[in-house]
């Protein structure tokens, strides 16, 4: 019968000098191991992280070597972890794969057109046509749509302060996700608050943010009322202010 043959570790550096990750077996004893019981590691030579259904939990520590399982791996003398918000000891993995190889096989850079105005001054119409316009031209896009995300990814938040803020946080931090993976990411919402808007500025630091602003009178947009909104705030049966 043929052996199952082992995987092989990701080889090469990617273009901006990622180094390769390496794989180790490592023995109920510390060691190497052809066979039997033990886990599987694959380190990096910038940290340690572990993979594989029989990775072997390895917890951070201040200096020396880690025991696990009750044996000590050499070559692992720390991980660092961080608090990033409400989230604790998590660590950032970096892969060979990045924003420049996605880009390369795009063929186009990566960005964030961010469409403000008020409700009915066409941000959704102006985002489809500019996507069906880059679409033709042969480039990838995605809408990310204020009343489509609350649908889904926002289905939970309402229209307080609080909620309006976290929702423009939200698709700020999707945006830049798009934006890593190479695509043309168009964000449609009224957004009204520049210092929201900005927040979601600095998130790009590897990628282009630009700012629309659909400058129609409120009167225009009021008659337009495609949603009927207006006329159902005029009566006084909206609470609160439709900000999203």
């Amino acid at each position: 019968m043929l052996a199952k043959a082992v995987p092989r570790p990701c080889s090469g550096a990617g273009r901006h000098g990622a180094p390769a990750a390496r794989l180790w077996s490592v023995g109920v004893a510390g060691g190497p191991r052809r066979g039997g019981a033990g886990g599987r590691l694959v380190a990096a030579d910038a940290g340690e992280r572990m993979t594989g259904s029989e990775a072997v939990p390895v917890v951070a520590v201040a200096a020396g070597k880690q025991p696990v399982n009750g044996s000590a791996m050499a070559g692992i003398d720390k991980l660092v972890t961080s608090t990033v918000g409400k989230s604790t000891n998590v660590l950032w993995h970096d892969c060979p794969i990045g924003q420049f190889e996605r880009q390369e096989l795009l063929n186009q850079k990566g960005c964030v057109v961010w469409i403000t105005g008020l409700s009915g001054s066409g941000k959704s119409t102006l985002a489809c046509a500019l996507s069906r316009e880059l679409h033709s031209r042969g480039h990838l896009t995605y809408i990310l749509d204020g009343d489509n995300l609350r649908h889904g990814l926002n289905r939970d938040l309402c229209f307080e302060a609080k909620d309006r803020a976290e929702n423009i946080r939200r698709v700020g931090e999707v945006a830049k996700l798009f934006a890593d993976a190479g695509l043309i990411c168009i964000a449609s919402l009224i957004s009204p608050y520049r210092s929201e808007r900005s927040a979601c500025r600095k998130l790009l630091h590897n990628s282009t943010f630009i700012e629309v602003f659909l400058n129609v009178p409120l009167e225009v947009c009021e008659a337009r009322d495609p949603k009927g909104l207006y006329k159902l705030a005029r009566a006084g049966k909206i609470k609160g202010k439709r900000t999203n």
